[in-house]
């Protein structure tokens, strides 16, 4: 406490006590004035002290009081001066009226006033214009931290340079786990000598030790066919610069053995837990080989999943073991169930359908009634012609219902199996998914993120031509207690034809003895003709796309309609397919308008371009040979921009691996 205010403290006793005296003179004047008088004038000499004590403590205070405003007046300065905190005030045209002298050394300059913001640091206007509160940028090689005071027109720079130097390397130092996965080494070395194993196991080891070596990551082979790789997030982000050249490297070298193997990795990164790392990986690795395999996938901890590599087609298995324990597994969950419900993707395509009829046909076969769910309302027109058909047939036409009918008549003890896709998002009603606990999937396509929660039983094979095949098959496997009709036979074929292109796409060994197991059942492959007929109109308007077609880089053609004309998918895909029937087509996508604010791509290649990389970098999917996205809110030439870029960006990551 300063000394006058101590003193000033010491005076109230004193103003208390003459307080009472003065009240007890008051009382004595009434009865002697002399005394009391005599009382006052001994009162004179304290109240003098008092009144100059007060008038130096006045004084002393109204000079701590200047003392300390010049103080508080040079602290603020050297403050503003001195601080290691930018500061800069700027006018309305974006021109400096004043900054601090640490702000101009951040700059190297003297002064900064009256430079435009546009000259001296350009990135600041967007932040200013937006009204942006706090942002990290850059500036001459450090970062700092904006804060933007609108009202004043004030920046505030702190440098966090240091601190951002440390986040950088605790995320870069953050242990990352890999899971290697020789996908056919089984398959392959089956029926190899031992010394002709050894080599192949050599050369492979030696790969991957040296790509290991090169990158600084410790490789463990802990079985025939699998590694553990382990390493930081700094080494991750150089292999992912790299787009994981490991891949291309083991198919390559290999090759020259006249034995390609092929090599898929799960990679698990984004949390401290070494547990729940591995998890990530093994669910990687999961999603790598459900998609065909010849990749790497990369599991974030929030859910997110990044890809490199599926280049290469997935390669078809030798055996059918598997078709037959997942259709014995298919018939026990349908047997313990009250009933089963069937749909499949939104917009349903004739391998939608016909594997649907195919499920049907596996609940009858085990006496349990099943029901296939489908809006007649999202039919393209060769469904239709199949519908009309089977409108013939009273007993399967019947079992034929629409979503919310199947969503009052489920139970708790319905099997719910859904074919043709993996996706919640494309179901054909997603009610009835979230309703029903047991599901079952059935799907050809690569999987992608977006999966169905917990199901009881997947079965994915990205090498299968259709969905229809792999239906076709479990039929084999099943009791023989009613006949496949005609129509059911049809419809199956129809969808195998519809997604092979007449058997020319995504065909192996396995299609052609499904479609003979067919044929065998009566399939009607005049009908399944009639199916496909077009009318006049759809032909018109995909010549009208085609009329538009321009090629981008060596053999990849590029159709676009215009920004008035509205095309279903089935039209922009067929017009797709018939742009790769051109000479010099090696790819070919189909730009257009859907409905309001959609815009459909449509891709196909022949096998040397992977389609589903590039559709999946514009939010799509599907195959290597066949793919699409859809996109909204943008017009057709910003998504033909849109698409150059991501072609851009897949052979610019080819030319890099």
């Amino acid at each position: 406490m300063p000394p006058f205010l101590e003193k000033r403290s010491n005076l109230y006793p004193f103003y208390g006590l003459i307080g009472v005296t003065v009240v007890l003179l008051a009382i004595l004047f009434l009865y002697n004035r002399i005394l009391s008088l005599a009382g006052l004038l001994l009162m004179i000499l304290p109240l003098y002290y008092m009144v100059v004590v007060g008038r130096r403590q006045r004084e002393e205070m109204e000079q701590y009081i200047s003392t300390l405003s010049h103080r508080v007046k040079k602290v603020g300065e050297e403050a503003l001066l001195e601080l290691p905190i930018g500061i800069m005030l700027i006018n309305e045209e974006y021109y400096i009226e004043w900054t601090n002298p640490f702000l101009s050394s951040c700059f190297d300059e003297d002064t900064l006033v009256g430079r435009s913001l546009y000259d001296v640091a350009d990135h600041l206007i967007p932040l200013i214009k937006q009204e942006v509160e706090t942002e990290i940028i850059t500036l001459h090689d450090r970062k700092f931290r904006v804060v933007h005071k609108p009202d004043e027109r004030l920046l505030y720079f702190f440098d966090v340079t240091e601190q951002t130097e440390i986040e950088k390397m605790y995320h870069e130092e953050r242990t990352v786990i890999a899971i290697l996965f020789l996908d056919n080494y089984d398959d392959l070395t089956q029926g190899m000598d031992d010394q002709m194993r050894g080599s192949i196991n050599n050369l492979v080891t030696s790969i991957l030790n040296k790509w290991a070596n090169d990158y600084g990551i410790f490789l463990k082979r802990v079985s025939s066919d699998r590694f553990i790789g382990i390493f930081n997030e700094g080494i991750l982000q150089s292999l992912e610069k790299g787009k994981f050249t490991i891949l291309d490297e083991i198919r390559e070298m290999t090759s020259k053995q006249n034995i390609s193997f092929t090599l898929s990795i799960g990679v698990g990164t984004g949390v401290s837990s070494l547990p729940e790392l591995g998890v990530l990986a093994q669910s990687s690795l999961d999603l790598a080989l459900g998609r065909g395999g010849d990749q790497v996938a990369i599991r974030l901890s929030n859910g997110k999943v990044k890809f490199f590599g599926g280049k290469t087609n997935p390669i078809e298995k030798r055996t059918r073991v598997r078709a037959r324990v997942i259709s014995h597994a298919l018939k026990d969950l349908v047997t313990a169930s009250d009933k089963v419900m069937i749909m499949g993707h939104k917009n349903p395509d004739m391998d939608s359908i016909g594997a649907s009829i195919g499920i049907y046909k596996v609940a009858q076969m085990n006496q349990k009634d099943a029901y296939i769910v489908v809006n007649m309302q999202e039919l393209d027109s060769g469904v239709k012609r199949l519908m009309e058909e089977i409108r013939h047939q009273e007993q399967l036409f019947s079992r034929f219902i629409g979503p919310e009918e199947a969503l009052e008549i489920s139970t708790d003890k319905t099997l719910l199996v859904v074919v043709d896709t993996h996706k919640p998002s494309l179901v054909m009603e997603e009610r009835l998914l979230n309703k029903i606990d047991h599901v079952v999937v059935i799907d050809h396509h690569r999987r992608g993120e977006d999966f169905i929660t917990n199901p009881l039983l997947v079965y994915m094979e990205p090498y299968a031509s259709s969905t229809s095949e792999l239906v076709t098959e479990f039929l084999e496997y099943q009791p023989k207690r009613v006949k496949i009709e005609m129509i059911e036979a049809t419809a199956l074929l129809a969808g195998i034809i519809v997604d092979t292109k007449s058997f020319t796409l995504r065909t192996g060994s396995r299609t052609f003895d499904a479609a003979s197991y067919l044929r065998a059942h009566g399939a009607d492959t005049i009908l399944v003709q009639k199916f496909l007929k077009e009318d006049v109109g759809t032909y018109l308007k995909r010549a009208k796309l085609i009329e538009t077609v321009s090629f981008y880089r060596d053999g990849i053609a590029i159709a676009k309609g215009k920004e008035n004309d509205v095309n279903d998918q089935v039209t922009i895909a067929q017009t797709a397919d018939t742009l790769l029937t051109m000479e010099g087509v090696l790819a070919s996508f189909v730009i257009s308008k859907r409905n309001e604010g959609i815009i459909g791509i449509s891709a196909r290649s022949l096998g040397n371009i992977n389609v589903q990389v590039i559709m999946e970098s514009l939010k799509g999917g599907g195959h290597l040979t066949n793919a699409a996205t859809q996109l909204t809110g943008l017009t057709i030439e910003e998504t033909e921009t849109l698409l150059k870029i991501a072609i851009d960006d897949y052979f610019e990551g080819s030319k890099k691996e």
